[in-house]
């Protein structure tokens, strides 16, 4: 029997039919108050001015207005209709966002496309959503989609952030994002209420965003996320209170995807300041420039920071790594304490002795981690995968508060949040104002409310299968509700497999302790369904095991070379060995193989949001998998 949903917080109500017409109002309430920071290249002919130097610039919210509109015109000025809709292929800038508001505020639809994609999908993605035109990030993606454009029949447009101009025998009328926003600007001197017209016309349940999934198999889906989606994952995510008007973003995430792409609603409704850099080996060298009070990762980000942390201590061997290994366990001692207390009691206290360790370990190591963040972290939040516990409770204990939440490109990324100061590691916390959670006899997680899509794309029986005539959402995942109504979720149902001794086992969960407890991990896939025991593929984080490795006589070898020596096999045997002793007999890993590279998104093993194509990777190396079993007796 089903449990009753849980009953959500009264719905969010007087929210604005759409992100759009947030947007005018919020420029309207603080046309001076700063919005964005991003970094720009250094005048070389300035006194300061060297090659590759660059410098943050602000925009307020009145000067991302003229922008906005200024394209909001352009797109109607080359013939661009409510609805119709308008790619955007690029990393994650401010150009990403004031073309997805310029968009937006034309009555157009954004389909978004990852520049990672290939030709091949990202033809089939234009084809498909029929798009009308895209805003590229520079000429690489303008060759490929000039490569494609036999596919892409409904494509007349193409805008280029950093280009020069059209090519002389380009099929399609090629602009550079300064000429669209000129034609946009002469538009608005003929039609000067076009776009604030247009704000007005959007209905609540239009077409606001197409977003394709990453899938493992087949081609991505589309999902129809209307601007009620938009709208409402704004209200909710500030009626949460985790964040103010005096909070600093720092956003790098792929904005072509539902997690990074919500994030930039609630901030339209707060108005705070966001710093947008989608470069990701930038993070460490902007935190300190930033010093932002919140951001939000993958669980991956946090996984490497750990790492690195620890390998560092390691490292420097001795003291200074006993000092950390005895500090990393009083942190996750202290956040367990106070959890534990907070559960019990409502309040959150800590014993005596265990405070006086803390005090002296937050001097000697967790201010130095607090440092690295910048210094003024408040919250950070974690979604798209789940955070391992252990690392969650490292952090916690360091006063680097990480919340999980957890949605679905389906649900519009988010659905449920931890509440802030009373939030409990190992969960993905309460459902945001609106949304409801049930979960299935089968313990599926069952979603509904107004961040709920409105169905894939052109696939009216594939929407049938997981979204029902009254709302509910199929998630796919496992999970449970506490009697506080914090979710936990246990695994993807298609993820959870059982052995041949009819054992059921959730790998996320055996995956999540290894990341916990081993400092040179990457990335781990445990496989056993319909086996006698179970197995993992491991791959090593690159400047980790190379660290290691000068240390053992394996200096200057190649990755590849050091990862799969006995050596290293040793090292990370003894990490298999401690797991184990913590593991129920038939979740324990038997047998495992170092893979000679790690996962990535080009080898189309790891999803843009890195996540793992878990049938990707078996099929890659099946017979790899399938000689850890050669011999073995299946019961």
């Amino acid at each position: 029997m089903s449990l009753p949903p849980l009953v959500p917080p009264p719905l969010l109500d007087n929210r604005p039919e759409s992100v759009a017409q947030l947007f005018l109002a919020r420029v309207e309430a603080t046309p001076d108050r700063v919005a964005y920071r991003y970094p720009a290249p250094v005048d070389e002919h300035a006194a300061d001015g060297a090659p590759g130097a660059e410098q943050w610039r602000s925009l307020t919210w009145g000067q991302a207005a003229e922008r906005v509109t200024r394209i909001a015109a352009g797109l109607m000025a080359v013939g661009i209709l409510p609805e119709e809709r308008v790619a955007i292929a690029s990393a994650t800038r401010v150009e990403w966002i004031l073309a997805d508001l310029g968009i937006m505020c034309a009555g157009a639809a954004v389909t978004t496309v990852y520049p990672s994609t290939n030709a091949d999908e990202t033809a089939y993605i234009l084809a498909d959503s029929g798009s009308r035109a895209i805003v590229l990030e520079d000429e690489k993606q303008l060759e490929k989609v000039l490569s494609v454009l036999d596919q892409t029949p409904e494509l007349k447009t193409v805008v280029v952030i950093d280009g020069a101009g059209a090519p002389e025998d380009a099929a399609v009328d090629v602009l550079s994002l300064a000429e669209l926003e000129q034609r946009g600007a002469a538009h608005l001197k003929e039609h000067p209420d076009a776009v604030r017209d247009a704000v007005a016309a959007i209905r609540r349940d239009q077409l606001a965003t197409l977003i394709y999934t990453s899938g493992t198999t087949g081609r991505p889906k589309g999902v129809r996320l209307v601007h009620d989606c938009w709208a409402y994952e704004a209200a909710a995510q500030t009626d949460t209170g985790l964040l103010t008007e005096e909070d600093v973003q720092y956003l790098w995430l792929p904005l072509s995807h539902v997690f990074g792409k919500t994030l930039t609603s609630g901030h339209i409704q707060l108005g705070n300041v966001t710093a947008v850099d989608g470069r990701i080996d930038r993070i460490i060298h902007n935190l300190p420039v930033i010093q932002p009070t919140y951001m939000a990762a993958a669980p991956r980000i946090f996984e490497k920071v750990y790492n690195g942390i620890a390998q560092k201590a390691r490292a420097e061997g001795g003291a200074k790594y006993r000092i950390f290994l005895w500090a990393a366990q009083v942190a996750r001692d202290y956040a367990k304490a106070r959890q534990e207390s907070a559960v019990a009691t409502g309040t959150a206290s800590v014993p005596f002795g265990l405070q006086l360790k803390h005090a002296i370990a937050d001097k000697l190591v967790y201010a130095k981690i607090r440092a690295a963040f910048g210094g003024r972290i408040r919250a950070c939040v974690s979604g798209s995968a789940s955070l391992a516990p252990e690392i969650g409770f490292f952090f916690s204990g360091a006063g680097v508060h990480i919340l999980e939440g957890y949605g679905l490109t389906e649900t519009s990324a988010g659905s449920t949040v931890n509440p802030g100061e009373d939030y409990r590691v190992g969960t993905v916390g309460r459902p945001l104002p609106g949304t409801e959670v049930r979960i299935a006899e089968d313990g599926e997680i069952l979603l509904r409310g107004p961040g709920v899509m409105r169905g894939y794309h052109n696939k009216p029986e594939q929407t049938a299968e997981v979204l029902e005539p009254d709302g509910w959402f199929h998630t796919g995942d496992i999970g449970e509700l506490d009697k506080d109504g914090f979710l936990k979720i246990t695994d993807r149902k298609k993820d959870m497999f059982k052995t041949s001794g009819g054992k059921y086992v959730a790998p996320s969960e055996v995956e999540g302790r290894f990341k916990a407890i081993c400092p040179f991990v990457s990335n781990i896939l445990v496989i056993g369904n319909g086996r006698n025991y179970c197995t993992a593929l491991i791959t090593l984080d690159e400047p980790a095991i190379l660290q290691w490795a000068e240390g053992q006589g394996l200096g200057g070898k190649p990755y590849a070379d050091v990862v799969t020596s006995e050596r290293a096999h040793q090292l990370i045997d003894g990490f298999v060995q401690k797991l184990n002793a913590d593991l129920q007999r038939w979740q324990t890993i038997k047998k495992f193989s170092i893979l000679p590279r790690d996962l990535d998104v080009e080898h189309g093993e790891l999803t843009p949001s890195l996540k793992v194509k878990r049938p990707v990777v078996e099929r890659e190396n099946a017979d790899l998998i399938e000689s850890m079993y050669a011999g073995a007796r299946e019961a």
